[in-house]
């Protein structure tokens, strides 16, 4: 699929079927995942791929109610969490260079890579990134030099998704 048409036509998909996604596919997502650049090649982002009832109705709980995601979480046949290690992006011998996450760009840079990737092989995504992180963590038993950033249900799309508005480009480009 053309890089162009995969981000035109990715939707949040928030309903889905049943159908099982077995585990090499899912590799194929998350090997273009890692190729996503990071700060210095760091690499930090790691990949959880959860396929319980009940860790997913964890995961769920972790969310706000009124979270139109929420339901996903628990629908989708499978549910990949996005964990970046602390420490290492943004950082050189341990110690941030500055005062921004960069662990946070890594890890939104990976997840976009696996969403597109994921639209082209007919697969629904959506990023979850509004949920109670430390408790997504416990609920993972993951240590405390890693932070869950966000997760995304994936599974076969069950319906349409309509896109959304965009803004004019005219408004979003300044020429100095």
């Amino acid at each position: 699929m053309d890089v162009f048409k995969a981000i035109n036509e990715r939707r949040s998909i928030r309903k889905y079927k049943p159908d099982a996604i077995d585990d090499a596919l899912v590799e194929k997502l998350v090997d273009a995942a890692r190729w996503a650049p990071s700060w210095a090649n760091t690499q930090c982002v790691r990949y959880i791929v959860v396929r319980d009832a009940v860790t997913k109705e964890k995961l769920a709980a972790t969310m706000g109610p009124r979270n139109p995601a929420r339901a996903a979480i628990t629908q989708a046949p499978v549910v990949v969490v996005f964990v970046a290690k602390l420490g290492v992006a943004g950082c050189k011998k341990g110690q941030p260079v500055d005062d921004k996450s960069w662990h946070m760009f890594d890890t939104g840079m990976a997840m976009q890579n696996f969403c597109l990737a994921a639209h082209a092989e007919g697969l629904g995504t959506v990023v979850c990134g509004s949920f109670d992180y430390r408790a997504a963590g416990k609920t993972l038993g993951v240590s405390a030099d890693y932070q869950v950033v966000a997760f995304t249900p994936l599974g076969r799309p069950d319906g349409e998704a309509t896109a959304p508005p965009r803004e004019e480009i005219s408004d979003l480009i300044r020429h100095e």
